[in-house]
């Protein structure tokens, strides 16, 4: 029998982009052109910018988060403009971390594959920790007492022997931790934080003297999961609603709602926080915008905006946070997210769901390791593997035999620290760069692997 040739297409279940049809070329556009014919909003966006960023933009996210998660009233000076979520990041641990200060970077583990090289170039390469999961996220206990390993930082009879490397700054403050998770709809496991759970950690930060830093990338794309749905030929007709009582406040709400600790006086010191919401519209509208936003305190949100790099040109997306301020300000943004984006990733989804669950019922033992049947979110499946079976092999030989490319577990393990949290027996699959028919084809090839390298059972 000949051998079964290569498939043609190329199937590319890794890339954790919006697919070409969730690109909003058209309101984009407009709103670019409604934004220059206003001399009021196209000189200043096409100027250097103030280092907290484009002041309107600045007061419309602060609206429409606060419409959103209805915590808070909006702040707008709790709001710094970034240049996207990574950025963001960078911007963060410039400021508020010192490589001799801060102890260690804690990852809810597996992580964001992506995020590891950023805080290594902050100067924590060998202080990477992995943090495990749980059913509910975070495993807090477990973190505290690896947090009080490394020594009681409150402890009166141990003098601090720590010198910061970087030179005071009164508008800034240096954290002992760092904290690091995506907890709603987690990259890759596609897990959501309970609310406990996210209380717990914010306690624990300010026990420990830690800065969390939360990617809330996915919030805004949560969804019902449909039953059934994935056998439609077409995306559903508008989302189905997300009931109000799922959506959980964020982590830097919960840090806001709970007030300065009483070591903080607000008349003679500033209040920094524990917790920070690193957001942006790169989901939402589109990469390439490259625009983002940090929430925190007023005091955390304008030390952010003090790094050199920022100081020097002040913000750094002006002209694309005035276009985004323009589909905010219009109700476009809002509708582009209930009509086309949720809609898209959760039929996407579903018809990833439906192809994984269809395979099971043939024999490819593979298991979702966050088969929530009731929400999920964002843009990836986290799968286990049968027992005894390598994610490097399944994706080198799917790569070589069937035109598929999807991400190994093994590569959201964290730098430094991986054999704390191994994921080999683990592949992210992600729903949002193919179109329905690839998703399908490519989960179909994927299974055929897995099949390959599934041990044949042997009877007398």
């Amino acid at each position: 029998m000949a051998a079964r040739s290569r498939p043609a297409r190329h199937i590319n279940l890794l890339r954790g982009w919006p697919g070409p049809p969730l690109l909003p070329t058209q309101q984009i556009a407009e709103s670019t052109a409604r934004a220059m014919a206003k001399p009021e909003v196209s000189l200043p966006a096409l100027e250097y910018g103030a280092d907290l960023g484009f002041t309107p933009l600045r007061h419309s996210v602060a609206s429409w988060l606060s419409n959103h998660y209805r915590v808070h009233p909006p702040d707008p000076e709790r709001i710094c403009i970034s240049g996207g979520a990574s950025q963001g990041i960078a911007c963060i641990l410039q400021c508020f971390t010192d490589p001799i200060v801060t102890k260690a970077v804690w990852l809810v583990a597996p992580a964001y594959y992506l995020a590891c090289p950023i805080f290594e170039d902050a100067g924590f390469a060998g202080r990477l920790r992995a943090v495990p999961e749980d059913s509910e996220g975070v495993d807090v206990e477990w973190l505290e007492s690896k947090m009080r390993d490394m020594g009681d930082i409150n402890a009166k009879d141990q003098p601090d022997p720590f010198k910061p490397f970087k030179p005071a700054d009164p508008l800034r403050k240096l954290y002992r931790h760092v904290i690091y998770c995506v907890p709603s709809s987690s990259n890759p496991s596609g897990k959501t934080m309970s609310l406990g759970r996210r209380e717990d950690l914010v306690r624990l930060a300010r026990k420990h003297d830690a800065l969390v830093i939360c990617d809330d990338v996915y919030d805004m794309l949560q969804w019902n999961v449909v039953p059934n749905s994935s056998t439609s030929s077409s995306p559903p007709a508008g989302e189905t609603p997300f009931p109000e009582s799922r959506r959980l406040p964020r982590l830097v709400d919960v840090d806001l709602s709970l007030g300065p600790p009483s070591s903080t006086i607000p008349s003679t010191s500033r209040w920094f926080g524990n917790a920070i919401s690193n957001g942006s519209f790169s989901k939402l509208v589109s990469p390439g915008m490259r625009t983002g936003w940090v929430e925190s305190t007023p005091a955390f949100a304008l030390g952010v905006s003090r790094t050199g790099s920022t100081r020097s040109g002040g913000a750094p997306s002006q002209l694309c946070a005035a276009v985004i301020d323009d589909m905010l300000s219009t109700g476009i943004l809002d509708k582009l997210i209930s009509d086309v984006v949720r809609p898209a990733l959760q039929h996407k989804h579903s018809v990833l769901l439906g192809t994984v669950t269809s395979m099971q019922s043939r024999g490819v033992a593979w298991e979702l390791v966050d088969g929530n049947p009731v929400t999920y979110g964002g843009y990836f499946m986290w799968i286990a593997l049968p027992p005894g079976i390598s994610a490097a092999a399944v994706a080198n030989i799917a790569h070589d035999d069937e035109n598929l490319t999807v991400s190994p577990g093994n590569m959201f393990q964290v730098l430094g620290d991986e054999a704390a949290a191994e994921f080999d027996s683990h592949v992210r699959l992600c729903f949002s760069w193919e179109d329905e028919a690839g998703i399908r084809e490519g989960a179909e090839r994927l299974a055929k692997v897995v099949l390959q390298l599934t041990p044949k059972t042997v009877t007398s």
